[in-house]
């Protein structure tokens, strides 16, 4: 190996190591407030890529349809839970309203906007704004109910989501993969390492988005509550925090970094719809690496586990996810040997 391949791999590792440190520094955020492990994170990424791809091609996604069916699933489950406990019937609607505002207007510029060819960003925009809502949807659906829940329920219910999106992407989407078109086709050349300008693109928008998260948890009232409840959940809600607020707020912006990382990725590989998983699993890794508690940790572990990953594909491409995984286990071991802990009450 010499200089030029090494610079190569180097910069393809810290160009995936990017995607993944916005997963980990996503499953992190969900873990440390809600203390969900959140194995489909990767389930956004794909439906990201996926929905954009099938706007290209002038279709209108099947997330259209999931998402109107989730919202309508939600706000049932709402008016059961008021009639419940009594509420009055304006406040219900109200809350009806709010949840199903955003998901109808969404689909139904998203059925007109599909087969008129928009603009590359706008699509993006457009896929954005019908993945983001999934966070949110899916928290209540799934988790508000368990938040008090042990940690293994909250795993397991995980395990049975991933599994419903994964077959869910495969009835939208189905079985063919897509590959997106690169919002950036400009190349540089820097010391015999070609840079492609997707791969600006995705240093750029990572970076810009974990400055704009450490902006949000250090400057804005919403920050602070969910650091507040990711550091004691009790006092949290002691001093007026709304633990839910704080999960649903946590889910849609884990789904939000999800749906920017499949449009991010999508130019460089082609996605199927489950690809996701494997590129979330990384993701964990890299949180893993952090302890699920470390923000500045889970962005290290991200480019520790991109840098592995490329130059594991060259020295021995068959095996280069099990290196990567492999990793995980003296992690885990030197975690449990210096953080050793007793039984969860």
């Amino acid at each position: 190996m010499d200089a030029t391949i090494a610079g190569i791999l180097a910069f393809d590792g810290l160009t995936n190591g990017a995607i993944y440190a916005l997963l980990a520094l996503a499953t992190v955020l969900v873990f440390a407030v809600t203390r969900v492990i959140f194995i489909p994170q990767g389930e956004f990424v794909a439906f990201g890529a996926l929905t954009l791809a099938l706007l290209q091609a002038g279709r209108v996604p099947g997330t259209v349809w999931f998402l109107l069916v989730l919202a309508v699933a939600v706000t049932l489950q709402d008016a059961v839970n008021g009639l419940r406990h009594g509420q009055r019937p304006g406040r219900m609607a109200a809350q009806a309203l709010r949840t199903l505002a955003w998901p109808v207007v969404v689909s139904a510029i998203t059925v007109w906007a599909a087969p008129r060819g928009l603009p590359l960003l706008a699509q993006a925009a457009l896929t954005v704004a019908l993945v983001t809502p999934f966070g949110s949807l899916i928290y209540r659906l799934a988790y508000e109910s368990l938040a008090d829940a042990s940690v293994l329920v909250l795993l397991i219910v995980s395990v049975g989501v991933h599994f419903a999106l994964v077959g869910l992407g495969l009835y939208f989407f189905g079985a063919e993969g897509f590959r997106n078109p690169s919002f950036w086709d400009q190349r540089y050349s820097l010391g015999g390492v070609t840079l492609q300008g997707q791969a600006l693109i995705i240093f750029a928008a990572s970076l810009a988005l974990i400055v704009g998260l450490w902006l949000f948890f250090e400057k804005s009232l919403a920050g602070k509550a969910l650091r507040a409840t990711a550091v004691n959940r009790l006092g949290a809600r002691l001093m007026g925090i709304s633990s839910n607020g704080a999960g649903r707020l946590s889910f849609t912006m884990a789904a939000f970094i999800g749906a920017l990382s499949g449009l991010l990725i999508g130019p460089t590989t082609t996605v199927f719809y489950d690809s996701g998983f494997l590129i979330g699993l990384k993701g964990f890794v890299a949180a893993v690496f952090a302890g699920l508690s470390s923000y500045p940790l889970a962005l290290v572990g991200a480019l520790a586990v991109g840098l592995l990953e490329s130059f594991g594909s060259f020295w021995a491409s068959a095996y280069k996810e099990v290196i990567v995984f492999s990793t995980i286990l003296p992690v885990l071991l030197w975690r449990s040997l210096r953080d050793p802990h007793g039984e969860e009450h």
